[in-house]
């Protein structure tokens, strides 16, 4: 009886060990993510990002002064624009564009609503002026761009794929 509950003892810690083994060995499927000071090179936030997992990237227009709403999705080691919104200052709903069309409205202004964008960012250096307010959402955390590197600075943005350890770390972390 007692050699039997060994074995099945050890048959499950194997079974357990094979499942967080393919689990952490399995194909890409984590994004690291990491946001440095540009200048000093400081680690603002260095995450492990699941595919599919969501980063909001808010900001104010310089030109028209429209609050703007970036999203973008994690997957395969790199961070994919999706969805971008120009908010209407009376509240109401923008009128929604073909994603084709999103560059020109970025330079002629007003309101309007782009889905389904497929824009891939690996490397991205956001500046920080008196007026954008830039802050994004990386899970539960919001960085405001102006207080990690003040007015003047810059922000860098990279996205790659999860090494072995990183992912091994964030899996700990959670």
């Amino acid at each position: 009886m007692r050699s039997r509950c060994r074995v099945l003892a050890a048959c499950s810690v194997l079974l357990a060990v094979l499942c967080l083994s393919a689990w952490l060995v399995a194909p890409p499927g984590h994004t690291w993510l990491e946001l440095t000071d540009a200048r000093t090179g400081r680690r603002i936030v260095a995450r492990v990002l699941p595919d599919g997992e969501k980063v909001v990237l808010t900001w104010t227009n310089s030109l028209f002064r429209l609050p703007v709403t970036e999203v973008f999705v994690a997957g395969s080691g790199v961070l994919t624009l999706t969805e971008i919104t120009f908010a209407d200052p009376t509240g109401r709903e923008p009128p929604r564009v073909k994603p084709e069309d999103v560059d020109d409205l970025y330079h002629t202004g007003g309101p309007f609503k782009a889905e389904g964008l497929s824009r891939p960012v690996s490397r991205v250096v956001f500046r920080v002026g008196e007026i954008g307010h830039p802050a994004i959402s990386v899970g539960n955390r919001v960085v405001e761009f102006a207080q990690e590197v003040g007015f003047g600075g810059a922000v860098l943005l990279t996205a790659r794929p999860a090494s072995f350890r990183e992912r091994i770390a964030g899996w700990v972390s959670r």
